[in-house]
């Protein structure tokens, strides 16, 4: 029998395919996204769908009340189309935003409902510099400045939030560059350092939903940066996983 699954972010990038593996996988899923056309576009899909913003978290919390989830899936972010670099300064803030406070408000309300696991989406550059490729345990780049250190102390909340909020058993999927449908990349950059299809990356969420402790994952094609031997030991995860056209 499948996991009521409250999708964060349904309409996002992973989020597009990731609700159809869900479905296909038995569960019922809940997706939510700040667009009520976008809404329409996961009811097409087949899921359940709600418009609400992660940070009314009365609304927040009423949502989760008529969804009682078992399971809450966290791909929510805030980035412009294409990675417009005209737009990336203000979106990382918001971005940040997001992990912080978002985490922060989804995090209560999967407690208060009851919620079993939290499996939430972060980044696998994060890391401090030092020797690799990186496994999971290695620090985070606490030192870093401008942006980045914007966007670390982000990713520091929300897999602090994510990790250490019991009784939920969190999951954290620290994804590479993205590319393929729905992103700003049909194929890697040559700038990716750690690249990492949408497809790929949507199935490390639907396995993290029963697979695997409570943890980091690194995600990624196989690569001299970070490790990966984990997620594919622990979830079952594969990197060359696509979604049949």
């Amino acid at each position: 029998m499948g996991n009521r699954i409250f999708l964060a972010g349904a309409s996002g990038a992973i989020g597009r395919r990731l609700t159809p593996l869900l479905l296909g996988a038995g569960h019922y899923v809940v997706g939510t996204t700040r667009s009520e056309a976008r809404a329409n576009e996961l009811r097409v899909l087949g899921a359940a769908a709600m418009v609400v913003d992660v940070f009314d978290a009365p609304a927040l919390s009423r949502a989760f009340e008529s969804a009682w989830p078992d399971i809450v899936i966290h791909q929510l972010t805030d980035l412009p189309k294409d990675l417009d670099p005209n737009k990336m300064g203000n979106a990382i803030v918001r971005n940040a935003r997001v992990r912080e406070e978002g985490t922060r408000n989804l995090v209560r309300c999967a407690i208060a409902t009851g919620v079993r696991r939290l499996v939430a989406q972060s980044i696998a550059w994060a890391y401090a510099p030092g020797s690799e490729p990186h496994a999971e345990s290695d620090p985070p780049d606490t030192e870093a400045q401008g942006d980045r250190g914007i966007t670390i102390r982000g990713i520091i909340a929300l897999e602090d939030r994510t990790l250490k909020s019991p009784p939920l058993e969190g999951v954290v999927l620290r994804y590479g560059q993205l590319y393929g449908p729905g992103t700003h990349a049909a194929r890697p950059s040559s700038s990716a350092t750690m690249p990492i299809h949408v497809d790929a990356a949507a199935l490390a969420a639907l396995l993290a939903v029963d697979h695997g402790q409570s943890g980091a994952f690194n995600i990624a094609e196989p690569n001299i940066h970070v490790a990966t031997e984990k997620a594919r030991t622990q979830l079952q995860w594969t990197a060359d996983f696509r979604i049949p056209a």
